[in-house]
């Protein structure tokens, strides 16, 4: 239901569908022979005419004219197709196949060949400005790879395709944004920076449903760029500072317990000194302080009794 959704939102017409297939098409080398055997049997007939007068000159005249018209009738019909182009065949209006066999090929003389690339581009969309879930302003971009699936779609369900691509991707990116948060914070959510994988994937199946109509297949997409809006940059650096700092002393704090809990059991196990609750708590003060100081702590000598 999404995907459909996309693809009437993608502007789909709703009437007949032309799809691709294949045009009827005959070996280009042979009819480029018969066509300059053509006109050099007209081109016989002319001189033919020249030699001779009266009624037969002028019915050689003719004969010689219709010839000439018709091998240039046969030369028109070819059609040369260079590996990663295809050549839609439209006969009056109507679309009659597509030519992907790269060579020399034929044709009926009086149709059109629309010339479309199908070889993979790829397209890095505008730096966009975008609110995430969080309503922060984000700066955001990406690059999607794609080629032309489908001739036909390409040429006759949308005006141009290349601005329908470019349309759609800034509008799956400007979607995709919106719908998740710059970072996760520490919560199991995806978020744009910490699920990159996952976004991408989003982003891919999004925008493929959206440029199906167009006879175009996504490749891969990936986010080029993806930082917060430089109004609030210094706010954001200085909070991811603050979380990381917080982070740090947390682990800090937890060696430091660790290792006065070994100290203590230690101590007591070996039967080195035997303390009492108010001297255990003098040492654990002292040792937390010594190993979660962030400066050099000085060292003091005691030459009295363990009590004064």
């Amino acid at each position: 239901m999404a995907a459909q959704a996309l693809v009437a939102e993608s502007g789909r017409p709703s009437g007949q569908q032309v799809t691709e297939h294949a045009a009827r098409i005959l070996p280009g080398l042979r009819m480029l022979v018969l066509g300059i055997g053509i006109l050099l049997a007209g081109t016989v007939l002319a001189v033919a005419a020249g030699h001779i007068s009266g009624t037969a000159a002028t019915g050689l005249y003719l004969a010689s004219a219709l010839v000439l018209l018709a091998g240039a009738l046969v030369l028109r019909g070819l059609a040369a197709v260079v590996p990663g182009k295809a050549r839609a065949v439209q006969l009056f209006g109507r679309y009659r196949g597509t030519i992907r066999e790269s060579g020399l090929q034929w044709v009926n003389p009086f149709t059109n060949r629309i010339v479309v690339s199908t070889r993979i581009r790829n397209q890095e969309s505008a730096q966009l400005k975008v609110n995430d879930a969080d309503g922060n302003p984000i700066e955001i971009a990406a690059v999607v790879v794609w080629l032309v699936q489908d001739t036909a779609h390409a040429i006759y369900a949308v005006d141009d395709y290349r601005h329908f691509v470019t349309v759609q991707t800034e509008t799956a990116v400007r979607h995709i944004a919106s719908r998740y948060p710059y970072d996760s914070r520490g919560s199991d959510a995806l978020s744009l920076r910490d699920n990159a994988d996952e976004i991408t994937e989003r982003l891919s199946a999004e925008l493929t449903a959206r440029v199906r109509p167009a006879g175009v297949e996504i490749i891969e997409t990936r986010l080029t760029r993806l930082s917060y809006a430089p109004e609030i940059a210094q706010a954001m650096l200085r909070q991811q500072q603050a979380s990381a700092v917080v982070g740090a002393r947390q682990r800090i704090v937890e060696g430091a317990v660790g290792m006065v809990q070994l100290a203590l059991q230690r101590l007591e196990e070996e039967g080195v000194v035997d303390l009492d609750e108010e001297r255990k708590a003098a040492m654990v003060s002292n040792l937390l302080v010594v190993l979660c100081s962030e400066q050099a702590t000085q060292q003091v000598v005691n030459t009295g009794s363990l009590y004064h």
